[in-house]
């Protein structure tokens, strides 16, 4: 991590507590004990996303596990899709203690900008196995045409 900061503006070597300093910090953030924020929080976690297309649809895959289907909403505004909802905790009755918990629950939102324009009435999605997938058929492109001028 020290090597990412540049705090030392000159030749000088660092003090004896700056190196304590800078070693205590690195072990905090390598130690498996101390999680980075993300997976603490449980306010918002975000699904992973695949975008793919061919020459007459865009498919959008996310996946969002453990969700049940009333706790999605999708939605297309123009080229911009959204995806979100909640992820809820199951509360169990027991006297486990947790030694590590990286299940992610919360809110989450993802938008995506579409590589085209789509039909917004010809959009179909489905859920299955935690899996979301979502085909856009794309919106026909403005045919060129030519257009004569007259002279008066």
């Amino acid at each position: 991590m020290k090597n990412l900061i540049p705090w030392r503006r000159s030749n000088r070597q660092p003090t004896h507590f700056q190196g304590s300093f800078d070693d205590l910090f690195d072990r905090f953030l390598s130690d498996p004990l101390f999680p980075t924020p993300s997976v603490l929080s449980d306010e918002i976690w975000y699904p992973s996303v695949d975008v793919s297309e061919n020459k007459k649809n865009i498919v959008v895959k996310a996946e969002i596990p453990g969700v049940d289907l009333k706790d999605i909403d999708v939605s297309l505004d123009g080229r911009v899709l959204t995806i979100k909802g909640e992820k809820k905790q199951e509360k169990e009755e027991s006297d486990e203690h947790y030694l590590r918990l990286e299940s992610a629950y919360g809110y989450y939102r993802r938008s995506i900008e579409l590589p085209a324009d789509v039909d917004a009435s010809k959009v179909d999605a489905k859920y299955k196995n935690g899996i979301l997938k979502i085909k856009l058929k794309k919106a026909r492109e403005a045919e060129t045409r030519t257009i004569k001028i007259k002279t008066s």
